[in-house]
């Protein structure tokens, strides 16, 4: 890296400004713009993600402080308005913004691709965060009688620890519905939390070849057709199960196994859903409670997601802002690979966020910062399981 470059465009030597390019050229981007192009509004909105300002202001403020340096951080020769970055966030079309984001989530994918689980196929948590807007700003996201909201519905994975489908809806769409959205893959593993018991969706997955792992609702009705005497510790039950609500009968007529695992850290009962008869009960848990590094991923989309007034309120416009912050984060997860850092992607994003204007090289920059307070992402919450 050139010692004369900032961190931030260190950063952006790692995005394909090619593939970029002709997103923008397929749905007419920067037709009739002067100045403010789609990369500088890509840029923008990923600088003020980055280091997390709340507003459309505190981001011209943040790029207005450093306004000599704008050229050499890829924002364009000319100072941003506020109007004309929230004017170009509510116009321009989000498709080029979103289908940029797919491309970075498949190329962070496969860099990463790992096999952790050892199972033969990916494996993918799939889950939605609610993502609050003001209903008489945002009067198109009516939630309930006052509030407003979007949902992100977003596909794991859980490997290679970056988003791999995310799709965006009003929150007062259900979890479960967003399934049909799912590009399901043969041979893979799908976990869903207690909201996903679809049972037509998974038995769609069933017929897909696939399997899944979901947390049953406590008010389930089944019947046992057998089940399993010798449990290894923490196995309560191992059962093949028979629904017994017709229109759950109906959407899935095969057999289901049930087993019901008891967590000694959190003193908690779990009961799964699953199709995948030849894994062991401990591979079933372990599936389930891997889903958390989903919600670090939420917790990360949430903070740096700051959707204001100002920084457009049309859907067109938090479309744009959910597809740059997803640039953002698999953009770090891509140098995280590249440049082979034993940190994870939480811990080396903290540190980018107070360093975007500093001219030290990447290398240097995380070499020496040093913190162990992040918990490592990759370690199995069920001891042994791997060894």
């Amino acid at each position: 890296m050139n010692k004369d470059k900032y961190v931030f465009a260190q950063l952006i030597e790692f995005l394909n400004n090619d593939k970029f390019r002709r997103l923008v050229d397929k749905y007419g981007g920067n037709k009739y713009v002067k100045h403010l192009t789609c990369w500088n509004q890509l840029l923008a909105l990923m600088f003020g993600q980055l280091c997390n300002r709340e507003s459309l202001r505190d981001v011209i403020v943040a790029i207005g402080a450093h306004r000599t340096k704008c050229f050499h951080l890829g924002l364009g020769r000319k100072p941003i308005a506020k109007t004309t970055l929230a004017t170009a966030n509510q116009n321009r079309d989000y498709r080029i913004f979103e289908e940029f984001a797919f491309y970075m989530m498949a190329q962070a994918r496969e860099k990463r691709a790992e096999d952790i689980f050892r199972l033969g196929g990916k494996v993918y948590a799939f889950d939605s965060t609610t993502i609050p807007l003001c209903l008489s700003v945002f009067w198109w996201a009516k939630f309930r009688k006052k509030k407003g909201g979007v949902k992100a519905h977003v596909l794991y994975d859980l490997e290679a620890q970056v988003p791999a489908f995310y799709h965006i809806t009003t929150a007062s769409v259900h979890d479960s519905k967003a399934m049909k959205e799912i590009p399901y893959e043969t041979d893979a593993y799908y976990v869903f939390d207690r909201g996903y018991n679809n049972f037509k969706e998974l038995y769609r997955i069933q017929r897909m070849e696939s399997f899944f792992v979901v947390r049953a609702k406590t008010n389930l009705q089944y019947r046992c057709v057998k089940w399993k005497r010798r449990l290894p510790k923490n196995i309560l039950t191992d059962a093949e199960i028979e629904l017994t609500v017709y229109k759950s009968s109906k959407d899935y007529p095969e057999h289901l196994r049930l087993v019901r695992f008891y967590d000694e850290e959190q003193d908690r009962e779990f009961i799964f859903l699953t199709n995948a008869f030849h894994l062991t009960t401990l591979e079933v848990a372990n599936l389930y409670m891997n889903r958390w590094q989903i919600e670090l991923f939420f917790k990360w989309l949430k903070q740096h997601l700051k959707i204001k007034k100002f920084w457009g309120t049309t859907e067109n416009a938090v479309r744009i802002q959910i597809s740059a912050a997803i640039t953002a984060y698999c953009l770090v997860a891509i140098v995280q690979h590249d440049m082979q850092l034993k940190r994870s992607t939480y811990e080396i994003l903290q540190i980018i966020s107070m360093s975007l204007t500093d001219k030290t090289p990447l290398r240097e920059l995380f070499d020496k910062t040093y913190s162990n307070d992040v918990k490592e992402q990759l370690s199995p919450p069920i001891t042994g399981l791997f060894d």
